[in-house]
């Protein structure tokens, strides 16, 4: 029997790494003599940076840098083992929680923050970056980064440009004489979890904005803003705007991949991509060779519903999964029916919630909960 458990972490509960661990613990109480594979993923965005370092067994490093309004704060990012790729979750400079203390400021807010740290990644001498999109309090269009690395974002009298979305309306031309020498020599991987485009009704501006803090005035602003700025980066280096406009991705994050794939791509003599994140973390966990004769295949996270379905950890580990293999989701709550798993290639979702219980009871005890929940799974499995 071989067993492999590759859950999210279930936010505010545990992390990817221990709701792994407590499957694992779960799997044996009924399987004693199992093979358990213990397979930390996630989807690009939030636990990213954690599930690598502890599939690297790696600790994480950190850098003083800024949160999205400026303010000093100290963040975590990640390095592989051979120092070859480093991991960055662009939360740690833009999050959204790191300002949850404040009003929120959704023309001034930038990505300033996200570039320090990827400076520090450069200086590291790592080829490879992998930069997590997600959770982000800004709408920049990514020019905080750039403008960390060295780039200058002018107005029509060769000024800069106010820092966040409010600038972006102002910008008259891009200056990269002074970038960082290595920023077009790595390899740089943009994950994304969402495939919204750049502006437009399904835009950066329009779909994420109100959750940053942005009014209906804010929100058509950032949209003319980022739609400005992808006319002057394909003037900068001869694109199409329409296609930075409305290439699927480029919305993730405020819009951070137009910048950095426009200045740090193939378009400007540099490697850049844009990919969904789960797709990315599979490639770099080795996701299919670690399922590929898998018997059971236990994955999980917080809240199972619609949008697991779609790019999600629940939906790659289903990918890859052998056709032979029991595929269970074990999650804090359960919002799909029998027939909407069965149609996704599921065997089954359970609930951790024992019963009657609160948001607050199931986060406390969400690692004894899961173990409790594999080993009933695991004790069903074992008549088959």
């Amino acid at each position: 029997m071989k067993i492999v458990c590759v859950p999210d972490s279930f936010k505010g509960s545990v992390t990817a790494a221990e709701a792994a661990a407590a499957m694992a613990r779960g799997a044996r109480q009924i399987f004693s003599d199992a093979e358990v594979t213990e397979l930390p993923f996630a989807d690009g965005g939030e636990g990213t940076l954690d599930a690598l370092l502890a599939l690297w067994n790696q600790q994480a490093r950190s850098v003083e840098t800024v949160d999205t309004i400026g303010r000093p704060r100290t963040a975590r990012w990640g390095l592989s083992p051979d120092g070859r790729t480093a991991v960055i979750e662009a939360a740690e400079g833009n999050g959204l929680p790191a300002v949850s203390d404040v009003p929120l400021q959704p023309r001034r807010a930038d990505t300033y923050g996200v570039g320090l740290i990827l400076a520090e990644a450069l200086a590291s001498g790592a080829q490879e970056i992998l930069l997590c999109l997600g959770g982000s309090a800004s709408t920049d269009g990514g020019t905080g980064i750039l403008t960390a690395l060295g780039a200058e974002f002018l107005d029509r009298h060769g000024a800069p440009v106010p820092p966040g979305g409010e600038g972006l309306s102002r910008i008259a031309s891009v200056n990269t004489e002074n970038l960082h020498p290595l920023a077009r020599s790595v390899r740089w991987r943009l994950a994304v979890d969402v495939d919204n485009p750049l502006t437009g009704p399904r835009g950066a501006a329009a779909v994420f904005g109100p959750q940053k803090g942005a009014d209906d005035h804010d929100v058509a602003a950032l949209d003319a803003g980022l739609a400005h700025l992808a006319r002057v980066l394909a003037e900068h280096v001869g694109a199409d705007p329409q296609h930075y406009r409305e290439a699927e991705g480029f919305g993730a994050a405020g819009g951070i991949p137009v910048t950095v794939m426009s200045l740090l791509g193939p378009e400007a003599g540099g490697q850049a991509e844009i990919l969904p994140g789960s797709r990315m973390v599979a490639e770099a966990v080795g996701l299919q060779q670690a399922l590929a004769d898998a018997d059971v295949v236990l994955t999980g996270e917080g809240r199972l519903d619609t949008q697991s379905l779609g790019g999600k950890v629940v939906h790659a580990v289903q990918q890859y999964a052998p056709e032979s293999a029991a595929v269970v989701v074990i999650a804090g709550a359960v919002q799909l029916s029998p027939a909407q798993c069965r149609q996704a290639g599921l065997t089954a979702a359970l609930s951790i919630a024992p019963g009657a219980a609160n948001l607050l009871q199931l986060q406390e005890q969400a690692a004894q909960l899961i173990e409790d929940t594999t080993a009933h799974v695991c004790a069903l499995l074992s008549q088959r």
